[in-house]
């Protein structure tokens, strides 16, 4: 088996390949100290802890993580809070940045044996089509390879190789703009509330979402096209104050910004998630927003999926599992894109001053009066918030 790329995905489906005598190469074409500092998101769903439990990948964010339940909404109409953990199902999220899980996972799988290509560039895979598909990879000293195996998981992103392998009709991408950036913010800095905060203003979006008890991850909306180095530090946490209207509620504790980026917000799925041997994970399956925190959740779920999958048709000759897997990881993703559509919607006012913008404001702020008031609708968003 054949896993491209070092990410949650790609590091579940290892681990989870090597447990069961499945034999594996992850390559990655970054090096080892890039993956396990490279920050992403740290908001881990309830069932996404039972998976990793499961199969005894949960130590690190039992030793670390945080338990979390608590989202406060800030409007022009006010603020409330919620405590998801006592709607819907009664879950709550763990917050375990994304780089100390990665650790966590790769450390294991190496120290089990488990072979990583760092630095190792894959070029194509080929003949997918075939029971016996090829990766061809540009090594860490430059040199041509190939590898052979049965299976190739392409769990290397949306502009990763296994995309664009993939031969021109085989599969059919949905994409959606949802027209609306952010600019992403790493600060050192304590968190200001102990909530997740989502704040909505007339100049736009700002969210708080806390990683460590020194870090915290802000999120700011911009123009299209903004650079992320085109706003001064002074002039960012200005900002942020401003829309979480720190004046009403306390000031924010400042800190220095380590890491900015603007990301548009897209959401993207192709269909099937398999060509052959070649199946698709993570992100490559399905780009999602990050409005609602369900990328590396869904990651670590399908790799789950496709694990058992393998493990049937490897070690059982079933290839029930393998037969499903695209249909069975598509009714997550799309339940998941509903979601945070939804999410994107509550949190972001539409553009213009027109009729039709006061219309969509105003269906808005009901829908905010709806979550705030409503149990119904409490329960509904907490149950598809920390699910996935």
């Amino acid at each position: 088996m054949v896993i491209l790329g070092a990410g949650p995905a790609g590091l579940v489906l290892g681990n989870l390949l090597q447990d069961s005598g499945i034999d594996c190469v992850i390559l990655e074409r970054a090096e080892r100290a890039h993956i396990q500092t490279r920050a992403r998101a740290g908001f881990l769903a309830a069932g996404t802890v039972r998976i990793l439990e499961r199969h005894g990948l949960a130590e690190g964010l039992h030793r670390h993580g945080q338990a979390h339940s608590t989202c406060e909404f800030r409007t022009e109409d006010g603020r409330f809070r919620l405590d998801y953990s006592t709607l819907g199902r009664g879950e709550r999220h763990t917050v375990y940045p994304q780089q100390l899980l990665v650790t966590d996972l790769l450390t294991r799988f190496l120290a089990a044996g488990g072979r990583v290509g760092f630095g190792a560039e894959a070029v194509a895979v080929r003949d997918a089509d075939t029971g016996r598909p090829r990766v061809t990879v540009r090594e860490a000293d430059g040199r041509p390879g190939e590898w052979r195996a049965r299976y190739v998981a392409g769990c290397d992103g949306r502009h990763g190789v296994a995309r664009r392998s993939l031969p021109a009709g085989s599969v059919r991408r949905q994409h959606c703009d949802h027209g609306v950036t952010w600019l992403g913010l790493l600060a050192e800095a304590p968190p200001s509330l102990d909530a997740v905060g989502y704040a909505v203003h007339e100049r736009g979006f700002a969210g708080h979402m806390a990683r460590t008890s020194e870090v915290t991850r802000y999120y700011l909306q911009c123009e299209r096209g903004t650079r992320p180095d085109a706003w001064s530090e002074e002039w960012i946490w200005d900002e942020l104050a401003l829309r979480m209207r720190a004046a009403q509620y306390g000031p924010l504790h400042r800190g220095r910004v380590v890491q900015r980026a603007v990301v548009d917000l897209e959401s993207d799925v192709l269909e099937p998630l398999r060509h052959g041997s070649l199946f698709l994970v993570g992100d490559a399956a399905g780009l999602i927003s990050p409005s609602a925190a369900k990328g590396a959740n869904l990651a670590v779920l399908e790799a789950s999926i496709l694990a058992r999958a393998l493990v049937d048709a490897l070690v059982h000759d079933d290839s029930e599992g393998l037969d499903a897997y695209s249909a069975r990881c598509l009714s997550y993703i799309w339940r998941a894109q509903e979601f945070s559509h939804w999410m994107i919607g509550l949190l972001h006012g539409p553009s213009g001053s027109d009729g039709t913008a006061s219309f969509h404001n105003s269906l808005r702020r009901s829908r905010i009066t709806s979550l705030r008031t409503s149990r119904s609708r409490q329960d509904w968003f907490a149950e598809h918030y920390v699910g996935v």
